[in-house]
């Protein structure tokens, strides 16, 4: 069983409810706890809430830091809410308490939690501010975040959750972690599911309310790409991605680069692994093969 900390987005890009989705049915997961991020957090509270009703778990729900540390607000709103007029969810959560909940539940579970960020890291910079100590105090941190090679033609130079809050990311690139497993838009642009082929495949119970919230999704795509879910799956299962060792560094000098991510392959002393490649048909199997045991 793995500890885990989840800090979402929710409500935008609809890859983080398909994460949250897996990790409420993977048997191996004790999902301590839920923190969102970014604008209408407490919107993007409920849309979590949603899917941990509907699995039947009562997991803390605490809305995060809205606005990013010093740029100006990319995601003001949670489009994906308008579905919850759906669906039975939580209305109220803690007020201003989620880096507190974040800080208690980790120093309460020394060494035992994964904290897995799939928004920008605006909580979590706040977080490591508050506290320095957590970092180290962390089994680990696992983010989808960043671009960190040029393997996949016309994918990059920047990636959505680095640059919302360029300036967490490095602080929170910076911080010592025991490891920080990063899986960036270069692998996970390789896991596209077409619209036809997720309503086929979303057919499982704690699935549908992600297809509703997705109806939003896909009035302006004919796609999912499975971004946070891929990360999410490398909790459980190592052989989904290869992974490197290396420095990571965060562009804060150029504003038409901030969040820009450098990598260093083999730089010594490292935290850093980055994903290289992904084996798309083991992922499928694996992310699809909680639902099935859960049906």
């Amino acid at each position: 069983m793995i500890k885990v900390l989840l800090d979402t987005d929710i409500g935008s890009d609809i890859d983080d409810a398909v994460c949250l989705a897996y990790l409420l049915s993977q048997s191996e997961c004790e999902l301590l706890g839920i923190t969102t991020v970014t604008g209408e957090a407490e919107k993007r509270a409920m849309l979590a809430s949603v899917l941990c009703k509907v699995a039947g778990k009562d997991i803390p729900i605490y809305p995060g830091v809205e606005k990013p540390l010093l740029v100006p607000q990319m995601q003001p709103h949670a489009p994906q809410s308008k579905a919850l007029e759906n669906w039975g969810h939580e209305e109220r959560f803690p007020k201003g308490q989620a880096i507190e909940f974040l800080r208690q539940t980790i120093r309460a579970n020394p060494g035992e939690v994964v904290l897995l960020t799939i928004g920008p890291l605006t909580n979590i910079a706040l977080l490591f501010g508050v506290d320095p100590e957590i970092p180290s105090l962390l089994k680990g941190l696992v983010s989808m975040c960043g671009v960190y090679t040029n393997r996949l033609a016309g994918v990059g130079p920047l990636e959505w959750n680095a640059i919302v809050d360029p300036h967490a990311t490095a602080m929170v690139y910076k911080a010592p972690v025991p490891y920080h497993r990063l899986i960036g838009l270069d692998v996970t642009m390789q896991l596209v599911m077409k619209t036809s082929q997720v309503i086929k495949n979303f057919r499982y119970p704690l699935l549908k309310p992600v297809l509703d919230f997705a109806e939003v999704w896909f009035k302006e795509t004919d796609k999912i790409i499975f971004h946070d879910p891929l990360a999410g799956t490398t909790l459980f299962d190592n052989q989904i991605c290869t992974f490197k060792k290396g420095n990571v560094e965060v562009e804060l000098t150029s504003e038409k680069l901030h969040g820009f991510t450098y990598w260093h392959p083999d730089e010594a002393p490292s935290h850093h692994e980055v994903a290289l490649e992904v084996d798309r048909e083991r992922f499928f199997k694996h992310y699809f093969s909680v639902f099935e045991v859960n049906k």
